[in-house]
């Protein structure tokens, strides 16, 4: 009721309440006297928590065996997302027994395919401002703690990232303005760093590539910025390392269920497992059963009561990755007023540009697709708010993916139809718990509250929670100089040492011990999977303590590679293959099996179809397999680097090679004509294309390229190219 009252007596400006609650003076005293109460959240969380594996993860047989072989577990969790990793940390952390099972590998779901961001939720916080709406209020001040937290207990993952939401409107400044600083006052203690305005003249400074004409200023706030994926595994590997039994690849058959003494009832007793990769299958029995599969949360409590009706309602967000250059390295852009309303972030991670989100209903599946219509959108929306000189093309989308959001509605609710807007926690008749909904950022609040009511249904003997301040994986040990350490201990290259200490935090040194001789005098060790991205091959190796079991894992999630860009994946696939393959023993028919299941990966969930097909949509290519080989080996005699692609400098080296010369302007036009996707470079898919329509004397490359002959004598090899430009 107070907050309620403090909003009713707030001022309005521009229809956006700015707080009088507190006069400055006052805040900044408050945030003075309060300033101890955060170095708390490292508390007792330390306190002497037994690790019983400290100095060596248990293998995923010892894993699985743990399974099998423990007469009952206390808590048994399905989903090894953010929430269900979440649940298993918190669990053991009270000295419950704890197991956990996931049907897929960890963080393959909603978990890896975020926009990246650590964040309280700015739009949240104005709904509750203009609706008086207590519960968003609530939800964004959990959301600022939780960042906190979360920025604290794995800082080699995380870090505050400015976003810029520019104004175009003067009017809006000060509308913007509040909203904004409302959200400071909201995190309190736990605010990053005090937003601050620009000027027109500072924003384009700050943002170079930002839309100039009728730009006002802009307005820069701090939120937080994670590797997804891998602050997911760091959870798990951080439970196992506390004693959780956790095994990736493992689904739920069917519950087990048996009849309660004293009430007749049935209740859960834990479940039926199939171990995916061998097929072996078996119970695991657990006094309680916690659902924490995301969008898959109605099959399971189906399972457990087929007429349950679902509460998941599944949201489609795609997201899209672009070159760095289109966003400066240390400043985000938030567009809050689309086209069709939704919000857009426009982000640098991991060197690269990554933009999203949209929001449109879609059905539960294991392997969502981004949709073409929904990747122009996004586009489309950058475009708006980047430079005319900034030419945003289609073929810039490196890597393309579709996450499912699940929101849920609440089923303890009289309202079933209202979408609940935070996370839900529901106990079944058989005592099957469920958690639902909610957002990357509050997993561990929504973790502490599942087992808090696990506790409290099952009248478990627990302690309290202890995940506040607790160390993940890799965070101790890290230092934002340990990268030096790197280069000098082990004579890595400074790129990829910076890459394995933000990545593995103070566990880098085990992975820089198993990197292999480069046999150059520089670097010393750390031979790349490809050339212009940091990840090494001793990561593929690390990636199998870290329980990966398929290519699609390390190349996905322990490594990002296939979020940051399709082709560069596909060139890395095979040595991936290779090194797992001798690792785990795989027969050549399973390197096989592997190989096409990570390029399907790429070609459906990462975005390559719709990069293929925007090539070829426009006439088909129909080729044998003598005629593929034979342009391929023609490619790689302009591609001499294997880049997977050709530049006009790859083209002018051949030309001079054979004493051909050619206007340069003469030759930016003519790859103008053949680059389809309009990246500045003509990949190979783009090659075949234009050297088939060339042969077969299709139309529209006649245009400006009449004719094209590559051929190679016997004797010395010579290439001999004969271009002719169409006075046209």
């Amino acid at each position: 009721m107070a907050f309620r009252r403090a909003l009713k007596q707030a001022a309005v400006v521009g229809g956006v309440a700015v707080t009088t609650v507190f006069g400055l003076s006052q805040l900044i005293e408050y945030r003075r006297t309060q300033h101890r109460t955060a170095q708390l959240a490292r508390v007792a969380a330390e306190a002497e928590l037994k690790v019983l594996f400290a100095n060596e993860l248990p293998s995923r047989e010892a894993q699985l065996a743990a399974l099998q072989d423990t007469p009952e577990f206390d808590v048994l969790i399905v989903g090894g997302g953010a929430t269900g990793a979440g649940c298993a940390l918190d669990a053991v952390t009270r000295n419950l027994r704890t197991a956990l099972v996931e049907r897929s590998d960890f963080s393959s779901g909603t978990s890896s395919r975020s926009t990246k961001l650590i964040h309280g939720g700015v739009r949240y916080l104005q709904k509750a401002i203009m609706k008086l709406d207590y519960e968003q209020y609530m939800m964004v001040k959990e959301a600022l703690h939780e960042r906190a937290n979360l920025l604290q207990i794995a800082p080699h993952l995380s870090a505050p990232l400015p976003i810029m939401l520019p104004v175009y409107k003067w009017w809006q400044l000060p509308y913007y303005w509040a909203g904004i600083k409302m959200y400071d006052v909201v995190a309190g203690i736990h605010c990053l760093q005090s937003s601050y305005l620009l000027s027109k003249s500072k924003a384009l400074e700050y943002f170079p590539m930002l839309n100039k004409d009728k730009l006002v200023g802009a307005i820069v706030y701090y939120d937080g910025q994670h590797n997804d994926a891998r602050m997911n595994l760091a959870i798990a590997l951080t439970a196992a390392r506390h004693g959780a039994a956790i095994a990736n690849y493992t689904e739920v058959v069917h519950l087990l269920k048996t009849k309660n003494q004293k009430t007749g009832r049935e209740q859960l007793c834990g479940a039926h497992c199939r171990a995916i990769l061998s097929g072996k299958e078996f119970d695991v029995r657990a006094k309680c059963v916690i659902n924490a599969t995301g969008p898959f949360t109605d099959s399971l409590r189906q399972m457990d009561k087929q007429e349950t009706a679902k509460i998941c309602q599944p949201s489609a967000g795609v997201h899209i990755v672009m070159p760095g250059y289109y966003s400066p390295d240390s400043m985000g852009l938030l567009d809050p007023a689309t086209s069709d309303g939704r919000v857009i972030f426009f982000l640098p991670w991991e060197k690269m540009t990554i933009a999203g989100t949209t929001d449109t209903p879609t059905d539960v599946t294991a392997h969502p697709i981004p949709r073409e219509d929904d990747i122009d959108f996004i586009l489309r929306e950058v475009r708006n708010y980047l430079s005319p000189d900034v030419e945003v093309r289609r073929g810039d989308v490196l890597a393309a993916w579709s996450g499912i959001r699940p929101l849920v509605t609440d089923p303890n609710s009289k309202d079933t139809q209202s979408i609940c807007r935070n996370h839900v926690v529901s106990i079944s008749d058989t005592g099957l718990i469920t958690i639902a909904g909610g957002k990357w950022t509050t997993y561990r609040a929504m973790a502490q509250e599942t087992i808090d009511a696990a506790v409290k249904f099952l009248h478990l003997p627990a302690r309290p929670c202890r995940t506040v301040g607790l160390m993940l994986e890799g965070a101790k040990g890290w230092t934002p100089t340990l990268y030096i350490r790197l280069v000098q201990d082990y004579g890595l290259e400074e790129e990829v040492a910076q890459h394995l200490a933000t990545a593995y935090g103070g566990k880098a040194f085990d992975v820089a011990k198993m990197a292999q001789v480069t046999g150059q005098r520089w670097p010393i060790v750390g031979k790349r999977l490809v050339s212009e991205f940091p990840y090494i091959e001793a990561e593929v190796l690390y990636a199998i303590k870290e329980y990966a079991c398929t290519a699609i894992d390390v190349m996905a999630r322990r490594t990002r590679l296939g979020f940051l860009n399709v082709q560069a994946a596909d060139e890395a696939l095979p040595r991936i293959v290779q090194i797992m393959g001798k690792e785990l023993n795989w027969s050549q028919e399973k390197r096989t099996e592997e190989l096409e299941a990570a390029k399907m990966f790429l070609y459906h969930e990462m975005g390559y179809r719709s990069r293929s097909e925007r090539l070829t949509k426009s006439s088909e290519i129909h080729l044998d397999y003598q005629d593929v080989m034979r342009y391929k080996n023609r490619f790689h005699k302009f591609d001499k680097e294997s880049k997977g692609f050709i530049t006009t400098v790859d083209v002018q080296r051949v030309l001079e090679s054979i004493n051909v010369h050619i206007d340069e302007n003469a030759l930016h036009e003519i790859l103008n004509e053949v680059d389809l996707n309009k990246n500045g470079q003509v990949e190979f898919n783009e090659f075949l294309r234009v050297l088939y329509h060339s042969d077969s004397g299709s139309q529209p490359f006649r245009n400006k390229i009449q004719t094209v002959k590559l051929g190679c004598s016997s004797d010395a090899c010579r290439w001999r190219r004969q271009i002719k430009i169409n006075p046209r």
